[in-house]
């Protein structure tokens, strides 16, 4: 009688002795190969069974010699943008399974112009990917991205913004309402006092720069209706593919709202604020804005910037990979939705925070 202390710690040589088979019987039907009688099966599959059998997954993955082509759609970015840390997790993730044959391809695409992303797209699915990291565009060319892929049998990692109706493997990201609800309850804690405030929306071609922005002006927008309906809220659309200065476009802006005190950006740039304040000498307006860029951080420490809301990019970009690894190579299930923290960064505390991870 086979004695189990620790089903791990048994070996094909005690499986095959209790079996009553060979041990390139057990070597066979532990890794699916054929050549094994319907009979000689069965009585290895009884042992398994009896023993709560478990495969060491990463050893079987090893084994494999099949290599993993991993393709991310990425909007495209300047080298100091939030999204290089989202590409840095994603790298980093892939050298360390290099040991399992991971490779990466990324192509960028114009987050403003959805025939760039199909465009991306076919270049995506000219690679022939094992498994997809997405940051959606628009919604019809996203779903379209996500047919084509299921067409082919192509897992896919949703990330930075959710399409909870598409059959994604997982998703990464803020809840980007909860965020805005998060930015309002901020803003209006510093400007308990205050009858207004301002938003900084950026937009280009017409629309505004991201989804994520949308979704969170949402869930600001309710929480003031629900807790600060007094509050007036002054909207600046700051054009981005404008041939007016920047510079133009907050004179007038803060020259017909000279009262403003208060302001906040859904965006990762909040710094085209902040330096602005700053070439201005406004030392009196202060802001609440989006993620750690070095800009950004510079004008907190210059005063003009209050908050950050932080979200670990690096650490979405990489926890992408692990969860596209765990459903390719180890068979593993997934939790579909994964959603960051929603961390305040000021003065005092930003230099704590896990930049990279």
């Amino acid at each position: 009688m086979l004695e189990i202390k620790n089903p791990q710690q048994i070996r094909i040589k005690d499986i095959a002795e209790r079996s009553g088979v060979s041990v390139g019987t057990v070597d066979r039907v532990l890794h699916g190969r054929p050549n094994v009688s319907s009979e000689a099966r069965a009585k290895v599959e009884a042992v398994l069974q009896e023993i709560d059998y478990q495969p060491n997954m990463y050893a079987s993955a090893l084994a494999k010699s099949r290599t993993y082509n991993i393709h991310a759609l990425v909007p495209a970015h300047d080298p100091s943008a939030y999204w290089r840390h989202v590409e840095a997790g994603i790298g980093q993730a892939v050298r360390e399974r290099r040991e399992f044959r991971f490779s990466l391809g990324i192509t960028y695409y114009d987050q403003f112009d959805p025939e760039s992303f199909r465009r991306a797209t076919n270049e995506m699915m000219a690679s022939q990917p094992d498994g997809a990291i997405i940051v959606p565009q628009e919604s019809e060319a996203t779903t379209e991205t996500a047919e084509r892929l299921a067409r082919k049998g192509v897992p896919f990692v949703l990330l930075d913004c959710n399409v909870p109706e598409l059959d994604a493997v997982a998703f990464f990201g803020q809840d980007p309402v909860q965020s805005g609800a998060f930015a309002a309850r901020m803003i209006t804690m510093r400007a308990a006092d205050a009858g207004e405030i301002f938003l900084v929306r950026l937009i280009d071609k017409g629309r505004v720069a991201s989804r994520q922005q949308a979704h969170r002006e949402v869930g600001f927008r309710q929480w003031l209706e629900a807790n600060r309906p007094d509050l007036r809220v002054e909207v600046l659309d700051l054009q981005l593919s404008s041939t007016e200065d920047f510079d133009d476009q907050f004179d007038a802006f803060f020259s017909a709202h000279p009262t403003l005190r208060f302001g906040l950006t859904f965006s990762s740039r909040v710094f085209f604020v902040g330096e602005y304040l700053r070439r201005k000498g406004r030392t009196d307006v202060r802001l609440l804005g989006y993620d750690v860029l070095e800009r950004n951080i510079d004008c907190m420490r210059d005063g003009t910037v209050d908050f950050l809301v932080a979200q670990h990019p690096w650490r979405q970009g990489f926890d992408c990979v692990e969860a596209l690894f765990a459903h390719l190579v180890l068979h593993k299930p997934v939790q579909r939705d994964n959603y960051m923290p929603i961390e305040l960064l000021t003065i005092e505390n930003h230099e704590y925070y896990a930049y990279a991870k």
